[in-house]
């Protein structure tokens, strides 16, 4: 394979000019960060944003948890470093969202709560406890009758609780308006389509070419990926993009009857016999109850076992779980790259970035992608803090 290099002493026109791929939160983000530095950005989705839950994109069934004290997991250290990063950039954030599209993300601060069900649930709470200590996240360590105290509706047999009071929430679909509208108030445009193909060298001198599926091709000097696990569909000048595999979770939206209390205050997230669950409380009464992890390709089909799965391990938390109104069940997929950890940046195919890999975390690192891509785009290189996550780092499952 050989290396690609700008052409000598050609012209390459727009400079400026950035098309990316994929309308989710990444690429939403990505795209307003770029369009308020005043590079011209064109973001390509074959959905519209309206859609309520289109299964491609993952961003608009996410529960939204911007949680990184409780999704910390061990080997993950560096990456819950990033979230923890992206978390503390959240109010700002959000400020700057609402303020340039004129509407609310629906950003909820209460906190989150981790409980666990049974003893030996408590006993791998207690060691995401510690690792959480020697991360230097803030949290509190609860008994079961503190974390009833919290939450009144949890069932007498949860035996403790861990309290995340930084951990917070957003609702993704909200947030993906705000950013589009964002995006389109600062000099983005969109258009709809799908990508077959990205080229290198583009039409009309640019770098890159981006084709779409009725023969459209964009000239661009610079391109970001932001495909979720969607990518593979896409024919390359290079294998820069690695394998990311999809990973489907089901969930449910329920909501309390008109003029009943909250079924909780604040995120719920719990260990039942080892299965997790949570439960995402809304201002205006939805509550998110998920979900399922299934490695099963790009399959979105929801099932009667999944959604079983995600209610009986609720109803063993919350059993008042059971008297909600169902209002929608979902699928999406999670975009899981060899490592779990997300590719950002440039690869060796000049002009062309990647922005994929987000897994669970998509939402929670919004704020922190925008900033890593941006520089990116107008730098060349990633910030320091962000080179562990590379684009073309190597890896084991595959090229990049």
């Amino acid at each position: 394979m050989r290396d690609f290099e700008d052409p000598p002493n050609t012209t390459v026109r727009p400079t400026r000019s950035v098309v990316v791929v994929g309308g989710g939160v990444i690429g939403r983000v990505t795209a307003w960060r770029a369009a308020r530095h005043g590079l011209d950005v064109t973001l390509v989705e074959p959905d519209p944003v309206t859609e309520p839950a289109d299964a491609r994109a993952s961003s608009t069934v996410a529960a939204g948890m911007l949680t990184p004290a409780t999704e910390a997991v061990f080997g993950e250290e560096e990456l819950m470093g990033l979230g923890v990063r992206s978390a503390r950039m959240y109010d700002s954030f959000v400020t700057e969202v609402e303020a340039a599209a004129g509407m609310s993300v629906g950003h909820h601060r209460t906190g989150t709560l981790l409980v666990a069900f049974d003893r030996d649930d408590l006993a791998v709470l207690d060691e995401l406890h510690a690792l959480q200590r020697r991360l230097g996240i803030a949290t509190e360590r609860l008994s079961s009758r503190e974390c009833r105290r919290l939450e009144p509706h949890l069932a007498p047999s949860v035996r403790g609780g861990v309290l995340a009071s930084d951990d917070h929430s957003v609702d993704p679909r909200r947030l993906l308006r705000a950013l589009a509208r964002a995006a389109e108030r600062s000099g983005a445009r969109e258009v709809a389509g799908s990508v077959t193909e990205v080229s290198s060298p583009g039409p009309d001198g640019a770098r890159l070419g981006v084709r779409l599926a009725d023969g459209t091709v964009l000239p661009a000097h610079q391109v970001v990926l932001a495909t979720g696990c969607w990518g593979d569909r896409i024919t390359l000048p290079a294998p820069v993009l690695p394998p990311i595999r999809p990973v489907k979770g089901q969930l449910l939206r329920a909501r309390v009857r008109d003029g009943e209390p909250p079924l909780v205050e604040r995120t719920v997230r719990g260990l039942v016999r080892g299965f997790p669950v949570y439960l995402v409380p809304r201002a205006d009464g939805e509550v998110i109850v998920g979900a399922t992890q299934e490695e099963l390709g790009h399959d979105t089909a929801l099932t009667a076992g999944g959604l079983w799965q995600v209610l009986r391990d609720a109803r063993e938390l919350v059993p008042g779980i059971t008297e909600l109104e169902i209002t929608e069940t979902c699928a999406g997929l999670r975009p899981g790259s060899p490592d779990n950890e997300p590719l950002l940046g440039p690869t060796r195919v000049p002009g062309l970035h990647l922005a994929v890999g987000h897994f669970r975390h998509g939402v929670l690192l919004a704020p922190v992608t925008g900033e890593v891509m941006v520089e990116a785009l107008t730098t060349g290189v990633l910030p320091e803090y962000a080179r562990r996550f590379a684009a073309d780092r190597p890896l084991s499952g595959g090229a990049a």
